[in-house]
């Protein structure tokens, strides 16, 4: 295993080198969207409309953080599990969207379009919201403000922890297997 320091305004450059197992400190942006928000997107995909950021290159954080304590970016923000948004992401994958943020195991589906958009699936330790909080220096709700925490917000984190869990030839440190 390897450990990479990466800035996701070049994810597209670094996903090839990376294996699953891999550890990572993530740079940059990162948007957080969930269950209700994934539903909200697919809406405006379907509809043809502008979408709340751009997917191509984009990083998703399957998160909802808590309210912010004062002199903080963001609350408790940790990963949510991954396979409830399984159904959305194949699509967004197509569109361009590099890179998920989640925990827990993916299907079938999910593994194939990491494959065919060589895109990957990092994965974040659950139950450790407060130290990825620590890592997160700002934080935007940019859409879907009724939806509180499941709200869409574009965060910059710095040194943001995560595993490879599927890389981009479908390696999977769940299954172990490609």
């Amino acid at each position: 295993m390897s450990t990479y320091n990466i800035n996701l305004a070049e994810i597209r450059d670094e996903i090839p080198k990376l294996k699953a197992g891999d550890r990572v400190l993530l740079n940059g942006t990162v948007y957080t969207s969930r269950d209700a928000a994934h539903k909200r997107i697919f809406s405006l995909m379907d509809e043809n409309r502008e979408l709340p950021f751009e997917l191509k290159d984009a990083c998703i954080y399957f998160a909802g953080p808590t309210p912010t304590p004062e002199n903080m970016a963001v609350g408790s923000c940790g990963p949510t599990t991954a396979g409830r948004m399984d159904k959305y992401s194949p699509r967004l994958l197509d569109a361009g969207l590099a890179a998920m943020i989640g925990k827990g195991l993916r299907n079938d589906e999910v593994k194939d379009a990491i494959i065919r958009n060589k895109a990957v699936y990092f994965c974040a330790i659950g139950g450790a919201g407060a130290l990825y909080s620590g890592c997160i220096t700002s934080c935007e709700e940019i859409a879907f403000k009724d939806l509180g925490c499941e709200s869409v917000k574009r965060m910059t984190v710095k040194n943001f922890p995560v595993y490879v869990g599927i890389d981009s030839s479908g390696n999977d440190i769940y299954t172990g297997r490609g």
